[in-house]
């Protein structure tokens, strides 16, 4: 079953007529060099980024056709750029990945709040969760971002080199805990040999 289709898509003068589609289940990794237009694609794909010409389609449907919240039920997205606006405690931070799954003004429960613990404690952040977030180092916050992508409960994760800023030791666990969710997984990724290790296909661009 295919997962992510993209058709034709074309960006300014960095990407020209990308044709990719991803099955679902699929750890999908892209590789290239600085500039190439990795980061770009993924931001056309979750809709940062406007397509000049060209379509994305999720589960067959076009992404253009979905809400925002219709879109964020079925794809979480841990990018490069994440510094909030405001300032908020770690384990808030988590929970802004339930808002899809709330209505409007609705409270996170305590259900919320025990899967957010959970997704914190699988990054090793449990002991963080009453931290500021903008106080945290760059790997820490990343760790953290990744687990609000966890709490969102989706099937389909993109991530944007989810790696940087951390050490080997903390590259290999995040790799592990996304491998093991059984998510459709399309992510930039700096290191070859990381990509070759955890990616069932790579796409060079």
């Amino acid at each position: 079953m295919i997962k992510l289709s993209v058709k034709n898509l074309q960006y300014k003068h960095i990407l020209k007529n990308i044709n990719l589609e991803i099955n679902k289940g699929d750890f999908v990794g892209i590789i290239g060099p600085n500039g190439s237009g990795k980061s770009t694609l993924l931001k056309n794909i979750y809709r940062v980024c406007t397509p000049d010409k060209g379509e994305v389609f999720l589960n067959n449907i076009n992404l253009k056709k979905l809400s925002n919240k219709e879109v964020a039920k079925n794809m979480s997205v841990v990018a490069q750029e994440n510094r909030p606006e405001f300032d908020f405690k770690v384990i808030d931070m988590v929970l802004i990945g339930r808002f899809a799954h709330k209505g409007l003004f609705e409270d996170s429960n305590s259900n919320d709040i025990e899967l957010a613990e959970n997704c914190l404690e699988k990054v090793g952040m449990l002991g963080f969760k009453d931290r500021n977030f903008l106080n945290l180092s760059g790997g820490e916050k990343q760790r953290v971002l990744i687990a609000r992508a966890l709490a969102q409960e989706s099937d389909f994760m993109i991530l944007d080199e989810p790696t940087n800023h951390l050490d080997i030791g903390y590259q290999l666990q995040i790799m592990d805990i996304i491998k093991s969710q059984n998510l459709t997984v399309f992510s930039a990724i700096h290191d070859l040999n990381i990509a070759c290790y955890y990616c069932d296909k790579i796409i060079i661009i």
